[in-house]
């Protein structure tokens, strides 16, 4: 269960607040998930939305874990309504039928990581970009690729999103509790944004990745030149309740690690997201999706630097 976990906590969340809580019986073969009340977002995630992500993320590193270990994992989504923080239920069972997609990504759990590094203006080939989409339908999810006007309008909308945080206090506040840049009087190192893993600085106009250093202007970050068309994707579902967003959060994770072990970099781009006003504007009108989750930069580039993580220690209980 340990080693489950392990991996299922290498997950994304949003600021790597990592708002995962395992709960495993002894002498079962049942995990629990719960999402963390104590790591809410009020600000940027009030509806606990980018929670669930995140979770759901976790969820299914855990689904892929368990099938390079040789088991089957059943999973039961809000399986309690009248506890809201209890997402999933994850039954293991030894079959002879392991689910060999699920275990193939494995490599990919450790290997991802968010890159916020500019990438090349090498396009992504039609079928790996045809793979992704299907990693999305998997889940129950749709990716879409948007085109150039659709790619413009979306960028347009994040550098709206990052007009709105400039201009929020309260925004800005809590972003700064989740960056780390080795000041003392900050929070645990084994959450939150190194400093290592801001990337450059964009050079001229806003770049595609966020930049979690508009406070401090750290001075050993240098200066580099984004990608001027980004190639980005949009997960979406028909609805939007919290279910979808587990779905979502699970779908997301598999399109990463299949662009991982396609050779990609990638990022997420949540910024016009977290602004109610911005994120009904982020879809495609004549798109079947109704609900945008996240948007995926995706290309050619530098690995990302490996965030922190909490030991399994703070995040498993056995019970």
């Amino acid at each position: 269960m340990t080693s489950l976990v392990e991996d299922a906590v290498t997950a994304p969340s949003m600021h790597n607040a990592q708002p995962w809580r395992f709960v495993h019986r002894t002498g079962g073969r049942t995990v629990a998930l719960y999402g963390d009340a104590e790591r809410v977002l009020p600000v940027a995630d009030p509806d606990n939305r980018a929670l669930h992500l995140g979770c759901g993320a976790a969820l299914f590193n855990l689904r892929v874990a368990a099938a390079h270990h040789g088991w089957t994992s059943d999973t039961h989504l809000l399986p309690d309504p009248g506890d809201p923080w209890h997402l999933a239920d994850v039954r293991l069972r030894h079959t002879d039928g392991v689910d060999r997609d699920l275990a193939d990504l494995h490599p990919a759990v450790r290997r991802r990581h968010t890159s916020r590094f500019p990438f090349s203006d090498e396009r992504i080939p039609g079928p790996v970009l045809d793979g992704l989409r299907a990693a999305a339908l998997l889940e129950g999810c749709r990716l879409i690729t948007p085109g150039a006007w659709h790619t413009d309008a979306v960028m347009e909308l994040v550098r709206d999103a990052e007009m709105l945080e400039a201009a929020g206090e309260a925004v800005r506040a809590e972003i700064a509790a989740w960056t780390r840049t080795g000041d003392s009087g900050e929070a645990a190192a084994t959450e939150g944004i190194p400093a290592d893993a801001l990337g450059p600085r964009q050079y001229g106009v806003s770049a595609p990745a966020r930049d979690f250093d508009t406070q401090r202007h750290l001075p050993d970050r240098d200066a580099a030149v984004f990608e001027e068309h980004p190639q980005l994707a949009l997960l979406g579902t028909v609805e939007d309740s919290p279910a979808d967003w587990l779905r979502a959060g699970q779908a997301m994770q598999r399109v990463l690690l299949q662009a991982t072990l396609d050779g990609l970099a990638t990022s997420l781009m949540s910024q016009p997201l977290e602004w109610p006003e911005l994120r009904t504007s982020v879809r495609d009108p004549s798109a079947p999706t109704g609900f945008v989750h996240m948007v995926f930069r995706l290309g050619y580039g530098p690995a990302g630097a490996a965030t922190p993580r909490r030991p399994v220690t703070e995040v498993l209980s056995l019970r």
